[in-house]
């Protein structure tokens, strides 16, 4: 395992910005699952579409980038190509859970598990990867647990569904970070593994008369769409991974379940009391982390 950054080392300014854009277009996913299911598309017609229409985009890339010959020595390798195997469950554990919880109005429940998963990220870092955690970040990250705790406290029965979604990204993000593919190679392998069986699920849909695809051409725009709106967060993600300390990666995830609350609230779902000052101990300690990032910043300017 390798040593972490000290807590004021240097952050890869590309891999920010790739983190940032990242988590950005997640959070706003939602807006685009619920205009896809208002037009007929039931969740589980998403969730195919979603993986279906990635695998194509996903080759494109590796075509442009010029990483055929990497993506058939990682197919080659049985260790590598196991471990993408196993990342490609996780992700799509992810996204079926989360396209499923949005299509039942509780995008408010996805955005907890996303604040979850920068906590679990951080953990990670710090006894998996061995990376530090500056004082700043240490008082970020105990007002998120405070505000997590009272959430939990005030919906121990909704927990399932915020639970699965951030270890199920927590473990994909470990994979993938383990993993020697790089970004567009083993976002393919995941894809090739995954396409068979959306192509199954659509199938399965179209013989029970749930299928939208190839009817409505509305519809049909917002499903194709989702596979090239899969496939750029995704390897932005993965390149971010490989860049930046996986605790700056899990915090600037604090991005996307901001992003998902609001879309919740605009999609007519309702916050009580108890919620909204579980977000508020959440939200002041993404903004400690985000003084504190931009501090480093900074200081790493001025050198």
């Amino acid at each position: 395992m390798s040593a972490a950054p000290a807590p004021d080392a240097a952050i890869d300014r590309t891999g920010l910005v790739a983190a940032l854009v990242c988590y950005g277009v997640w959070g706003l996913f939602p807006l685009m699952f619920h205009a896809a299911g208002a037009a007929g598309a039931s969740s589980w017609e998403i969730v195919g579409c979603r993986t279906l229409f990635a695998a194509p985009v996903a080759a494109l890339l590796v075509l442009v980038t010029g990483r055929v010959r990497a993506t058939l020595a990682i197919l080659s390798d049985p260790v590598q190509t196991l471990q993408l195997v196993a990342s490609a469950g996780f992700v799509a554990l992810n996204w079926s859970v989360y396209v499923l919880a949005v299509g039942a109005h509780q995008t408010l429940a996805a955005s907890l598990g996303y604040y979850l998963n920068p906590l679990l990220n951080a953990a990670v870092g710090a006894f998996l990867f061995r990376e530090r955690i500056s004082p700043m970040a240490r008082v970020a990250l105990g007002l998120a647990a405070v505000g997590v705790a009272i959430q939990a406290v005030g919906a121990i029965g909704a927990l399932l569904t915020p639970m699965v979604l951030a270890a199920s990204f927590s473990t994909y993000g470990v994979i993938r970070r383990q993993s020697k593919a790089d970004a567009q190679t083993g976002l393919l392998v995941e894809c090739l593994f995954l396409a068979p069986l959306a192509a199954g699920l659509l199938v399965f849909l179209k013989h029970h008369g749930d299928l939208h695809l190839g009817g409505d051409l509305q519809v049909s725009a917002l499903l194709v769409a989702l596979g090239p709106a899969t496939v750029a967060p995704l390897a932005l993600f993965a390149f971010a991974a490989r860049r930046l300390p996986f605790n700056v990666v899990g915090f600037i995830q604090f991005l996307c379940p901001a992003l998902q609350f609001v879309c919740g609230l605009m999609l007519g779902e309702k916050l009580n009391v108890t919620s909204l000052i579980a977000f508020a101990f959440i939200w002041t300690g993404a903004g400690v982390f985000a003084f504190d990032l931009l501090r480093r910043l900074k200081r790493q300017s001025a050198v």
